[in-house]
């Protein structure tokens, strides 16, 4: 489902030469483009709360499953503009100003703070052509292609997990201990030996019991449109640098909106949690292995924060298909989809055949 939405939205004029204001990364100020005017961003008096999941998940209203489509109007040229759906900050097409809508999205929990930019534009795209460049069995055409592509900021939505833990368990326990073996083997003279030999074996024992964890800031991405593999390779964030979410911290790059909901999140953040609450059962029934036969696990406690993250992205076509570069805007760590060379592989798998008949030859002589 898609709903348009009442325009509304922030821009930063320069009081210098009335150009769009943009967040300089790596720094606390909006900066113009084109006179070099610096505003601080204001330090906002709020901060960054949990709020309780089950309140939140009961109050949900319907229209949080609905796609935003906003259209705003550019103050500086007057441009009417939609922006893509689930976007709630973007680039006025007509004259590059940053546009934050605010207020217009249909979506019922808003951004309690994000972490800003700090990795420079430039130094992104430095990192983009030093990937390609690293790029094994890449075709000799991508670097060509690839430098075409441009490099944009965007905040991607994340959810934020705490939660405690209380798990029951049955499985069983296995104790090592050494058994002496009795085997026959045929000695050198062709006569038939009884030997013995010490043997590793396992006796396993039934357990069960409880054990608890407690969880914080189990990290969700909230994203549907950037590729989930590369996304999660970004990690670390830095969540302990978080500031509130301040609208001028937008300005100049595009702002998704959530579009894993809230409790669709929480299913995946069970997910993350589900290998330490297994090495806690594991540590609890002891012994050298254990198995694990049946897990139920109660989650208690359960609060959550809805958060942007900035990352760096290119997206460069590449005979008729779209590949995929990410840059963590905090840490200046990359991930990214590439294509192969067939040939170039080919070539090699040729290369080691050649290889081992040259040294079968050489050996056969």
């Amino acid at each position: 489902m898609e709903t348009a939405v009442v325009p509304a939205q922030r821009q930063f004029p320069c009081k210098q030469c009335g150009a769009n204001l943009q967040f300089a990364p790596g720094t606390d100020s909006l900066k113009c483009p084109y006179c070099g005017v610096q505003n601080e961003v204001p330090k906002s008096p709020d901060t960054i709360r949990e709020l309780d999941y089950l309140t939140y998940l009961h109050q949900l209203p319907a229209t949080d499953a609905v796609h935003d489509t906003i259209t705003v109007k550019c103050t500086c040229c007057a441009a009417e503009t939609t922006l893509p759906p689930n976007v709630t900050a973007g680039v006025c097409p007509f004259c590059g100003s940053g546009i934050i809508a605010t207020g217009s999205s249909k979506k019922a929990i808003r951004p309690a703070g994000l972490l800003p930019f700090k990795v420079r534009q430039n130094e992104a795209g430095e990192m983009f052509r030093q990937w390609v460049a690293s790029l094994w069995f890449a075709p000799s055409a991508l670097k060509r292609d690839a430098e075409r592509a441009a490099i944009k900021g965007a905040y991607v939505p994340a959810w934020t997990y705490d939660a405690h833990t209380e798990s029951e368990y049955t499985g069983e326990r296995g104790d090592d201990y050494w058994d002496t073996e009795t085997y026959t083997e045929t000695d050198a003279n062709g006569n038939a030996v009884t030997r013995t030999r010490q043997v590793q074996r396992t006796r396993w024992w039934p357990a069960s019991g409880r054990v608890s964890n407690v969880f914080d800031d189990v990290l969700v991405m909230a994203t549907e449109t950037l590729p989930r593999k590369c996304l999660d390779h970004l990690e670390p964030w830095d969540l302990p640098a978080l500031v509130p979410y301040n609208d001028e911290y937008l300005s100049g790059f595009v702002a998704e909106s959530y579009q894993v909901g809230l409790a669709d999140g929480f299913e995946q953040a069970k997910g993350i949690m589900d290998p330490t609450i297994r090495q806690t059962v594991c540590r609890n029934i002891g012994g050298d292995h254990q198995r694990i036969n049946s897990l139920q696990t109660k989650y208690d406690q359960i609060t959550f924060k809805h958060l942007l993250l900035p990352v760096w992205i290119s997206a460069y076509q590449f005979q008729n298909r779209t590949f995929r570069f990410l840059v963590n805007a905090r840490n200046g760590h990359v991930q990214g989809e590439r294509p192969y060379s067939v040939v170039k592989i080919a070539l090699l798998v040729l290369a080691i055949i050649g290889i081992f008949i040259g040294i079968y030859l050489m050996a056969n002589r």
